[in-house]
């Protein structure tokens, strides 16, 4: 693992390469994915249907839907104790969101009444990952806030492997309300919920991570629905002064490298020993990990040790990257936590792992990557609902301020608009 100072030559090159780890080059799977997109518009199931035994190897003939006799026997295939885990997490996830929950509101002044109505969704589409894989924690985080939103109907969809759904998935789907699950997945299973086929319906907004062709085909139907984010590898930056265990750190940085090997590991501490001690941690930890390849591929590549001058320096950078999860580890967090501009999930203090919030904190672990909490917030119950704004006016008011309305239209040389005015208060 690298370990740069600020003062080191090489330092800003060393910093464009991270900053620029978010542009992913879709290009070179957009024409693909734009063929699925309108193969499952054409074809509808028999579109789903063939790529799926296409890309995942499975027959999803005549079984698209999962029928609840089978989230039934995943819920008695697990162990009791794991389906007690699966409720705590969803209960502290809900009870996180429900703070989130906004309400219509209505003001009047002078013969003018004014408001926000905020409307739940009618329909959402939840994308989680699946194959040989399985995520029950990204079934939680994406369909609560839905549910806690009001969100009439959830959809998941995920695709099968061979031993077809995990039972974790299924089970997770049935504590967190999910409606309706389909066995697909890809580029193809976005199409579906994009345009909708005999079997599933289109919904109104698709949220959940996947690779880069539902990442592509997400982006690809963003006008038709919406979606919440694009999502691209996972992310940590740890802010350090020097105290602390430095095999805590080092395990925290391999926590994310072990995800994918674009994830990106990056540790800024004021401590030169500390740094050294991190690397040493990193390169002893890497041996015993079962996905050692793939994390040791992403620490060699977008892994880092920064070493800053000042803590004011380290938040200066950890702000650049802006990081999808950020941890202070040191002696009194709250004190730099005003200085925190960009980041999707801050954790606090040692003894925070960001492993907490990725399971049983409460708040959603769908977060921000690849800098974009510059600009953009965790999935949350406000993803769900949408706002109408709401305007009264009485013929007093439309009297009082009708002249000034006439007068803007004017400006703007848009005669209709004054006339709708003027007919009313000349009459």
């Amino acid at each position: 693992m690298r370990i740069v100072s600020t003062k080191d030559k090489g330092f800003p090159s060393v910093l464009k390469g991270l900053l620029n780890r978010g542009e992913a080059d879709t290009t070179r799977v957009e024409d693909t994915v734009r063929e699925i997109l309108a193969g499952v518009r054409k074809g509808g199931d028999r579109a789903l249907v063939e790529y799926t035994e296409r890309f995942d190897r499975v027959d999803v003939k005549g079984r698209l839907r999962v029928r609840d006799a089978e989230i039934e026997r995943a819920l008695k295939r697990i162990p009791a104790k794991d389906l007690k885990l699966l409720r705590l997490a969803a209960s502290r996830i809900e009870a996180f969101h429900r703070r989130q929950v906004q309400s219509s509101w209505f003001d009047s002044e002078d013969g003018i009444i004014l408001g926000q109505l905020v409307t739940p969704l009618a329909k959402v589409g939840i994308y989680v990952p699946g194959g040989k894989a399985a995520y029950p924690s990204t079934v939680l985080m994406n369909a609560i806030p839905a549910r806690t939103a009001g969100v009439d109907e959830v959809i998941m969809v995920t695709p099968p492997s061979p031993e077809d759904i995990n039972p974790y998935v299924l089970a997770a789907a049935a504590v967190a309300g999910v409606d309706k699950i389909y066995r697909v997945g890809g580029a193809q299973s976005i199409a579906a919920l994009a345009f909708g086929t005999r079997t599933i319906p289109s919904v109104d907004k698709i949220v959940g991570p996947g690779n880069i062709y539902v990442a592509t085909a997400k982006r690809m139907v963003y006008g038709r629905v919406d979606i919440d984010m694009v999502a691209g590898p996972s992310e940590i930056l740890i802010i350090n002064d020097g105290t602390g265990e430095p095999c805590w750190l080092a395990a925290d940085l391999l926590s994310q490298a072990e995800h994918d090997e674009l994830a990106s590991s990056v540790l800024v501490t004021t401590s030169s020993r500390m740094a050294k001690a991190v690397k040493r941690e990193v390169d002893r930890q890497l041996e015993g990990l079962k996905r050692k390849g793939i994390a040791a591929r992403s620490i060699a590549n977008y892994g880092a040790i920064f070493v800053a001058e000042t803590m004011e320096e380290a938040l200066e950078i950890s702000n650049r990257i802006a990081p999808e999860h950020l941890e202070l580890c040191v002696q009194a967090p709250m004190e730099l936590l005003a200085s925190v501009r960009n980041a999707g999930a801050v954790f606090l203090g040692p003894n925070t792992p960001e492993a907490a919030g990725d399971y049983l904190a409460g708040p959603n672990h769908t977060l921000p990557t690849g800098g974009t909490a510059r600009f953009s917030s965790p999935l949350g119950v406000y993803d769900f609902v949408k706002f109408s704004s709401i305007i009264g006016f009485s013929e007093v008011a439309i009297r009082r301020l009708g002249p000034s309305i006439m007068r803007f239209a004017e400006i703007e040389g848009l005669d209709a608009h004054a006339s709708s005015v003027r007919s009313r208060i000349k009459q």
